[in-house]
């Protein structure tokens, strides 16, 4: 049987989605802030498939995107956590780190704090060589977010292999992070 795996911060819960988590999910997916640098909002049987896909993939491998509560506060805020990538990507194979927070969490530092767990956790106990990020070339704020966990962009920005040509969002930059440069910082 699998391990299932959790981690916990200062103010954070990563932890194992639950069927009350699918509708603050679709909310927030539905959100156009929130969904601002994705193709589009998802419908509620869009996100539910998503959240099942998170979920199954947690299952599969005892990690994954984790639900995020704030400690004693809100039971639901997003998810944070690693990722291997479905699309056809320039730098497949990868694992990546992401997230997605619902507006009124944007700037008190969530993504960060839990995204460091997230790289603490896929270096230490997955023994990952490299963790990567990315996103459209537009989003700042997670690019921003991407800098405070130490990663560093690469020279070239890459096509979104799911996106129309000339999407305005086809365009991302990439970020990494090596295991022997998180470990320097540390």
């Amino acid at each position: 049987m699998t391990e299932i795996y959790e981690l916990e911060t200062e103010r954070l819960r990563l932890r194992q989605w639950t069927e009350a988590d699918k509708a603050p999910f679709a909310r927030l997916n539905a959100s156009k802030q929130v969904m601002e640098y994705f193709p589009s909002a998802l419908s509620q049987a869009e996100s539910d498939q998503l959240a099942e896909r998170i979920i199954s993939a947690i299952a599969q491998r005892g990690w994954g995107l984790w639900a995020v509560e704030v400690k004693g506060k809100h039971p639901f805020i997003g998810f944070v956590g690693l990722n291997i990538p479905s699309a056809d990507l320039p730098f497949s194979p990868c694992v990546e780190t992401g997230w997605r927070l619902d507006y009124p969490y944007w700037g008190k530092g969530y993504a960060t704090e839990a995204a460091k767990a997230a790289i603490a956790f896929g270096f230490q106990t997955l023994d990952l060589a490299e963790i990567v990020s990315f996103t459209a070339l537009g989003n700042e704020r997670s690019q921003a977010v991407m800098h405070k966990l130490g990663m560093t962009r690469a020279p070239e920005s890459f096509m979104y292999p799911s996106l129309p040509e000339g999407h305005k969002l086809q365009a991302h930059c990439l970020y990494k992070l090596s295991q022997a440069d998180w470990e320097a910082r540390q």
